[in-house]
This record gives C-alpha cells, sequence and structure tokens, in this order.
C-alpha cells in the first residue's frame, strides 16, 4: 500500500529552522521519498534544506533542490522546468509554504496583508498554474496536494486575519479546481493541520511574543486529545492523498488537529 515507486513529487517549501524537531514540508518530502517518490524541491534558502536531503539520500532516496522564490512566478516556473528536465514528468505536487502575523484589519498594515497574501495564496496559484498544464498532459495525470490550516476554518485564540483569510482561500481554491481538472486525471485535495509541535511553533511563540514553553502547554490543552501533533502526523495524511489508495478522492480536505475543530472548547 502507498507505493510511490517512479513517481515524480516537487514539493515547494521542505526546509527547516531547526535541530530538534521536523517541519512539515521536510516530513512530508522524506515520506514520501521512503515510499518510493523520486523529490525534487523548491525553498527559499537550499541550506535549510540539508537535513532533509540528507536523510533522503543517507536512506537511498533521490531528492534534489533549488533555491526557488514561491512568490515569484519566473522563479516557479524555473524550478518547474528544471525538474522536468531531470524528470519528464511530475506525478505530484505539495504546496508547503506560509507563514502567520500578526493583527486584525484595523491593526495589520496594507504592506502586511499584501506580503501575506502573496506568500500564503499566491504561491499555491503559482505552483498549479505551472503544473496543472503538465499534468493534464499526462497519461497517467496526477495529483495535487496542499497545506491549508484550521486557522481557514475557525478562529483559534490569536488575531492573524490575513492568515485566516489566505488557508480559508486555499480550501476553497482546492475544491474549485479539483472539480474543473477532475475528468483529466488530476486530483486536488488539502491537507488541514491544527496545533502542531513544529520548528516554526517556537518562532511562531516570538513572533506573538509568548514564552515558549508557556505557549506550548497553552496549546496542548487547547486540544481534547491534550497534545499537539506533529510534522509527521501531517505527512502520513498527505502521503495517502498523493498515493493510488485515494484515486477516488479529489476536492476534500483531511483535517489533522487532534478533534480541536470538532469541539467547542469547554470541558
Amino acid at each position: 500500500m502507498l507505493d510511490l515507486q517512479g513517481k515524480v513529487a516537487l514539493i515547494i517549501g521542505l526546509g527547516q529552522s531547526g535541530d530538534d524537531s521536523w517541519g512539515i514540508g521536510a516530513a512530508c518530502a522524506v515520506l514520501l521519498a521512503r515510499q518510493g517518490a523520486a523529490i525534487f524541491g523548491g525553498n527559499r534558502t537550499v541550506a535549510s534544506t540539508t537535513k532533509t536531503q540528507k536523510r533522503i539520500q543517507d536512506e537511498g532516496g533521490i531528492c534534489d533542490v533549488m533555491a526557488t522564490e514561491a512568490t515569484d512566478s519566473e522563479s516557479v516556473k524555473n524550478l518547474i522546468e528544471a525538474c522536468i528536465a531531470k524528470h519528464k514528468r511530475i506525478d505530484i505536487l505539495l504546496t508547503n509554504v506560509g507563514q502567520s502575523q500578526p493583527g486584525c484589519p484595523a491593526t495589520m498594515s496594507e504592506a502586511t496583508w499584501d506580503a501575506q497574501i502573496d506568500l500564503n495564496l499566491r504561491s499555491v496559484y503559482l505552483a498549479c498554474h505551472y503544473v496543472l498544464p503538465i499534468m493534464e498532459r499526462q497519461d497517467r495525470g496526477g495529483v495535487i496536494v496542499c497545506i491549508s490550516s484550521i486557522a481557514g476554518m475557525r478562529y483559534i485564540g490569536k488575531p492573524q486575519i490575513a492568515y485566516n483569510t489566505t488557508k480559508a482561500a486555499i480550501l476553497q481554491f482546492v475544491k474549485a479546481t479539483a472539480v474543473i481538472y477532475a475528468d483529466k486525471k488530476v486530483r486536488l485535495n488539502a491537507v488541514v493541520p491544527g496545533l502542531m509541535d513544529t520548528p516554526y511553533t517556537k518562532s511562531m511563540a516570538e513572533r506573538y511574543g509568548k514564552n515558549y514553553e508557556e505557549y506550548r502547554t497553552t496549546r496542548d490543552e487547547q486540544v481534547p486529545m491534550k497534545r499537539m501533533g506533529d510534522a509527521w502526523d501531517v505527512a502520513n495524511a498527505a502521503l495517502f492523498l498523493v498515493s493510488d489508495e485515494a484515486s477516488y478522492i479529489t476536492g476534500q480536505k483531511i483535517v489533522v488537529d487532534g478533534g480541536i475543530t470538532s469541539s467547542t472548547g469547554r470541558a
């Protein structure tokens, strides 16, 4: 099951910001490689992908990485053309670029709003813009997984209006595009992480002026399962969605959140 032998996975956003735990894109890359996929990655800095690439190569997998600015059309196009030049196809696209900045509509600056729209939403559009025509031409089509967030489904306790908006937009982007491409052998789905303990969580605590240990404890308590998830929880869901076992699933989302979006938040 979940065999990806002979498939090529293009992953945008597979870097690591710390050595003590795994980020979502990095875990997805490693897990897909373990199932046989050749990984071709795009990341803002190549240096931060060293841990990901080394793990894959040490385990006998294939992983190439290019410096890519996910919000720049030419940069994304170059990444995709390089992947095609090497592998001749793209069977899987996984988009994992995003960031949260604090602010409500009254306090967030226009510059921050625009930057968040670019990073969280334009990055998804650009990747799909260039990959969808390739997948449509391929004999076996392809599959796209976009990483969203429960912040696109509900308010999760802090003002981050641009992040809320863009992560919600990704879900509708996936649903609408999935219908458009349903008869072209191209599937699109989303994974929706809840409160995750990743290197990004630590940087987010700093951005919101929180003590990390207290921030982590608070987040654990918010989840009905009383613990945050991690990057591998998200990667496992992504692996299922890109596999042939999910061949009749499109336009959907898998919420990986320990039950938080099903809860009222009260005991």
